[in-house]
């Protein structure tokens, strides 16, 4: 009769995570918590009072309850971010998987296929602030675009929508970020087998039945990574609204941004630790969806 033996963890492996997990610990736990404790801390004008209270939480969604059926300026604030949110999302996933489709099935060559990939990383070699700043030259009222219009006569006055506008941020977003959607999907794509296309099309399935139930499948993992990073980026971000919408548009991490330049840090941390649950309700529902760990 075998003997019953309790299963030990391998100390080795233990030793090799300890430094990553103690990296973890002191750079993304630690500060974590400090953000959340902080957030219930009490201030005034002139400093920070440890003292627990919720007047933070209380005075993000103040005036909320009394300007129903009306939405507050937070909720508002917080509907126009998920609304880049999702614009950029979609956008992003448009462009990239169509890219990482053409680099992993169109390009035959693994050495194209490099050569390519490093030219999709071109605009990485510069800072996102050089590449927001070098579209106002094109998209403002004397630019590049609206002089064009109207020297072909499509029309006569400057098209003021272009630039500081909704339309401007979008634009840096998904020329910001479309990069980190495309990296996971093309990864997806270089580990599909090529025969399981082959026996869809001697199945006699047409180019877009073999796309939608083969090759979107297979890279849902990596839609769902890249969906991940581009949605706790945008998230998060005020640097880009702030220059391509010219200050004139509200996020939540600008709001934050502007609390904690007036040191009003318990109410930007209260501010925070909201955004981070609604970014962790999102990841969280799209990890639901697809369970990444299983599926790679």
């Amino acid at each position: 009769m075998a003997s019953m033996t309790r299963p030990y963890p391998n100390r080795a492996a233990l030793w090799q995570a300890a430094p990553l997990a103690l990296l973890l610990a002191v750079f993304f736990v630690l500060p974590l918590v400090l953000v959340v404790v902080v957030s219930v801390w009490d201030y005034n004008d002139y400093a920070i009072l440890p003292d627990v209270t919720p007047r933070n939480y209380r005075d993000v969604f103040e005036g909320c309850v009394a300007s129903l059926p009306e939405l507050c300026l937070t909720f508002k604030t917080y509907l126009s971010t998920l609304k880049f949110c999702l614009l950029v999302w979609l956008s992003t996933l448009l462009i990239g998987f169509t890219v990482a489709y053409f680099l992993a099935f169109h390009v035959r060559s693994l050495g194209w296929q490099v050569v390519l990939f490093l030219v999709c990383t071109i605009p990485f070699w510069t800072s996102n602030v050089i590449r927001m700043i070098s579209w106002i030259p094109l998209l403002g009222r004397n630019g590049v675009i609206n002089q064009w219009l109207q020297s072909v006569g499509v029309t006569d006055a400057p098209l003021e929508w272009l630039l500081f506008s909704d339309f401007s941020v979008l634009l840096a977003f998904v020329h910001l970020y479309t990069m980190f959607m495309i990296v996971p999907i093309f990864n997806s794509m270089t580990r599909i087998d090529r025969s399981l296309l082959e026996a869809a099309y001697d199945a006699g399935a047409s180019g877009w039945q073999t796309l939608w139930n083969v090759v979107v499948p297979l890279c849902k993992p990596g839609i769902v990574i890249g969906s991940i990073f581009v949605v706790t980026i945008v998230m998060g971000d005020f640097v880009t609204i702030g220059v391509m919408g010219g200050q004139q548009i509200a996020s939540i991490g600008k709001i934050i941004s502007v609390q904690m330049s007036y040191l009003q840090f318990p109410l930007a941390a209260a501010n925070a630790v909201i955004l981070l649950a609604v970014v962790m309700m999102i990841i969280w529902a799209m990890t639901r969806v697809v369970d990444i760990r299983k599926e790679l």
